[in-house]
């Protein structure tokens, strides 16, 4: 049996028994006597499930309002699906409209358990293995405050006392976290879709499947038609300047080099290209598409910077802004590391709808703008 040791695409997340439940979850038809065993395991998901939503319903489990209106930016499957980039593009499009934004998020992958800020202290930021990778890219690339805490209230709370200027909240993912109110959701699909349609652990369904989104829901796909019935929205993704990381690092992304200008240097030969995300064929083929000659590198989602075991051979590695992010300044394979940014834009109707539901006219009132 192949283990990371001996084949260096392979880590313990992606061996065995969780590498077929995974290919279980995004194939159609039939879980074979395989899979047979885990559907009792996803009938007590889905029962308690529905018991939970009735408690909240019933207003037994209690349901909590922050102080300024938030927008939950999410997936309904297990993994991501392109949040991270609709989260930054919600976030720079409220910010054109006049809104000041702040954002929310657990903090998932980091050891911080209490709600706090991600913010640098005395110049340095701190570790991705504290507050999670994903907030600190987001603090990084928005410079907006972000706030993580595994209670969203508790994280809205923190950040709103500190910033009292935030007039909305973006909370990257907690579409699950019940127990936060949200005025407006944003739910991502790829191209995968709801994969087998099950919930977990039989199929990779965070929550029961319903015959149309909740309310006050917008739906994009990041692929290149819808992947599920409910109606939405395309969302373009574009690979944005390819940045050396020391210029990435100290936020000179102006120095970056954009691939529709055509390669130069190293990149001009055969790159290794890694990632540590959960789609990770989708990234290394949008940079084959960009004109890079790659040796992939595909790594689990969320894994640490430790684990990455980087190729040797090469003059250039290419790599995303969520490992960037977890990557010592001091690590001599720095001067080897390419960071290459992922942007989207989200369609005008998308934020026409958040808008509405936002309460435009209370914004505009003191002074913001909206979409016309």
């Amino acid at each position: 049996r192949r283990t990371k040791d001996t084949d260096p695409n392979m880590t313990p997340d992606f061996k065995g028994g969780a590498r077929h439940l995974e290919s279980l979850w995004w194939r159609q038809g039939s879980l074979g006597l395989a899979g047979l065993w885990i559907l009792p395991a996803s009938l007590i998901y889905r029962a308690a499930w529905s018991l939970r939503a009735l408690l909240f319903g019933l207003g037994l489990f209690k349901v909590h309002r922050a102080p300024v209106p938030v927008v939950v930016v999410g997936n309904v499957v297990v993994g991501g699906a392109g949040k991270t980039p609709c989260t930054i593009a919600l976030v720079q499009a409220l910010q054109s409209l006049g809104w000041t934004p702040g954002v929310i998020t657990r903090g998932y992958a980091g050891s911080a358990t209490l709600a706090q800020a991600v913010e640098p202290d005395n110049g340095a930021w701190p570790s991705a293995q504290v507050v999670g990778d994903e907030p600190l890219l987001l603090a990084k690339r928005l410079g907006v405050p972000v706030w993580i805490g595994a209670r969203r209230i508790e994280a809205a709370r923190g950040l709103c006392a500190a910033h009292p200027q935030v007039n909305v909240l973006v909370s990257d993912d907690g579409l699950q976290h019940a127990a936060l109110h949200r005025d407006a959701q944003l739910i991502v699909f790829d191209h995968r879709g709801t994969g087998n349609g099950r919930v977990l652990p039989a199929g990779p369904l965070r929550q029961p499947w319903t015959a149309a989104p909740p309310a006050r829901t917008a739906v994009v796909y990041g692929g290149a038609q819808a992947s599920t019935p409910w109606p939405g929205a395309m969302v373009a993704r574009r690979l944005g300047p390819v940045v050396r990381f020391a210029d990435w690092h100290a936020g000179r992304m102006e120095l970056g080099q954009p691939l529709a200008e055509g390669l130069m240097g190293p990149l001009t030969g055969t790159v290794d290209a890694l990632a540590g995300i959960a789609a990770p064929e989708q990234f290394f083929a949008m940079l084959q598409a960009a004109g890079m000659h790659l040796r992939p590198h595909p790594r689990p989602d969320h894994v640490a910077a430790e684990d990455f075991q980087w190729p040797s051979g090469t003059n250039a590695i290419v790599i995303t802004e969520k490992d960037a992010v977890k990557v010592d300044a001091n690590d001599p394979i720095t001067s080897r590391l390419w960071v290459a940014t992922l942007d989207c834009e989200l369609p005008q109707e998308t934020l026409r709808s958040i808008l509405a539901w936002l309460g435009v006219d209370r914004h505009t009132a003191s002074g913001g703008s909206h979409v016309h």
